[in-house]
């Protein structure tokens, strides 16, 4: 019955003996490995024990009945397939079985055709659900959509910046993220708060160059009352509220010297001293900083500490800017479209042409939050269902001087234009196919001969 070389493995629950002497005999003769249990606790017991593909569970059962079984192994039962059975089975039964999780239920007594088809129907649901996942998987690896939080990429660059960031989210490593305003550094910190076991508690952002210098110490760590004038009342500090959390501290290069002593302290102990108190609590919280200064010539300059840069500089996450990743801009055009549609109750369907191609020639000096902004603003004022450049602000709409590779034009001749955009789309489609040149082609929609000539020609060494 398995098409499957190996055989499915499938567990028994029934207090009668001879049902399970029964059944075990004629699975086995259908290439099932069978192993049995006398009721619904022993049946847990061997889940626990390892991964069963079937459970075949009888509902009334001393000890623990099948129900009952239902309801305990929720958690343990993984991809398990359950099909119920009972002789005093109703339609209520079944359906009660089937919310539990159950994924059938068959009423005794039954021939041994029925438990044959059923199993039979069980493994083609499992084997569509698989396929569907691959196919997903492909399609996900074929559009090149990576997502992380609430970011989606098609960059490469970016797709090993998510994956590094999800690796981050698992341990209590202290993470730096590094990149100009506006790149996202603020949603990668969310989307390794949310992606770690602390995401049931607090996540408490704080823009370090927002505070006034002579209330951070108090923001930070609390105070107690009468500390100082105006402190009416004991006030629990941003590391407190975060306890158990995660504590995002933006713009951290903007922290005056004073603080980052105590905050160098606070990463070393673990624990924080409010203003006015005699005492330190402990605390347990997560520290993911960034900023868009370059710290290591900030310590040079003697305006950032060198010991709390160490200490902070155990992971970093670097963001490249929006005009490096310039393959992310339609995405990001389509995800901001889908959000603002929702928030703004409207039905925009996308860019018209010209619109898209001058935001891709655009520099982005602000980046993601830029382009996001830009979005906003052109589908308020858009009354169609495509955004026109005319609803875009001017600047993102005019050529704002030479691209990186404008300078490498010179003179006049078409001909060696065409020759040096070739190279450098062929270049960058086999980047895109880590070297696979026939894939590389069908980018390029060339034939594969004729990209075989063109990397001679054009001497690429890829």
């Amino acid at each position: 019955m398995n098409s499957n070389n190996l055989p499915k493995r499938l567990l028994v629950i029934d207090d009668e003996a001879n049902m399970r002497h029964m059944l075990s005999t004629v699975l086995k003769k259908a290439n099932y490995s069978v192993d049995t249990a006398a009721d619904g606790s022993e049946g847990l017991q061997m889940i626990e024990q390892g991964q069963y593909d079937f459970v075949l569970c009888d509902i009334k059962m001393p000890k623990m009945n099948g129900m009952e079984f239902l309801k305990s192994s929720r958690d343990k039962i993984g991809c398990s397939t359950v099909i119920m059975m009972s002789a005093y089975g109703s339609i209520d039964t079944a359906i009660e079985a089937m919310k539990l999780g159950a994924y059938d239920y068959i009423s005794k007594p039954f021939k041994t055709d029925e438990v044959y088809l059923t199993l039979k129907k069980a493994e083609e649901r499992e084997s569509l659900k698989k396929e569907n996942r691959l196919l997903k998987e492909r399609i996900q690896k074929i559009e090149g959509d990576y997502q992380f939080g609430n970011m989606v990429t098609r960059s490469k660059a970016m797709q090993s910046i998510f994956e590094l960031a999800d690796k981050a989210a698992q341990y209590k490593t202290t993470v730096l993220i590094l990149g100009d305003s506006g790149t996202g550094k603020e949603l990668i910190a969310r989307g390794i708060h949310y992606s770690s076991d602390r995401a049931k508690k607090a996540l408490v952002p704080v823009n370090c160059g927002g505070i006034p210098a002579n209330l951070l110490e108090s923001e930070f760590f609390g105070h107690k009352k009468g500390a100082f004038t105006g402190a009416d009342r004991n006030k629990k500090g941003l590391f407190q509220e975060a306890e158990g959390g995660t504590i995002f501290l933006d713009e951290i290069g903007e922290l005056p010297l004073p603080l980052q002593v105590k905050l160098l302290r606070v990463l070393q102990d673990k624990e924080v001293r409010p203003v006015g108190d005699s005492k330190s609590t402990k605390i347990d919280v997560r520290v993911v900083a960034a900023t868009a200064k370059n710290l290591e010539e900030e310590v040079e300059k003697g305006t950032f500490r060198q010991d709390l840069y160490y200490r902070l500089n155990v992971m970093i996450i670097k963001l490249p800017p929006l005009n490096q990743r310039t393959e992310d801009i339609p995405l990001l055009c389509k995800h901001f479209i889908n959000q603002f549609n929702q928030r703004l109750d409207k039905d925009i369907s996308g860019l018209a042409p010209e619109a898209m191609s001058r935001l891709l020639e655009y520099s982005w000096p602000g980046n993601v939050r830029e382009l996001e902004n830009g979005i906003e603003r052109a589908m308020v004022i858009a009354d169609a269902s495509l955004l026109l450049p005319e609803h875009f602000p001017a600047d993102m709409m005019q050529n704002n001087g030479p691209k990186p590779s404008d300078d490498i034009f010179y003179g006049f001749s078409l001909k060696d234009a065409q020759k040096i955009m070739e190279k450098k789309f062929i270049t960058r489609a086999l980047e895109e196919t880590e070297g696979n040149r026939t894939r590389a082609a069908k980018l390029l929609e060339i034939s594969h001969p004729s990209l075989l000539t063109k990397i001679k020609a054009y001497d690429i060494d890829l």
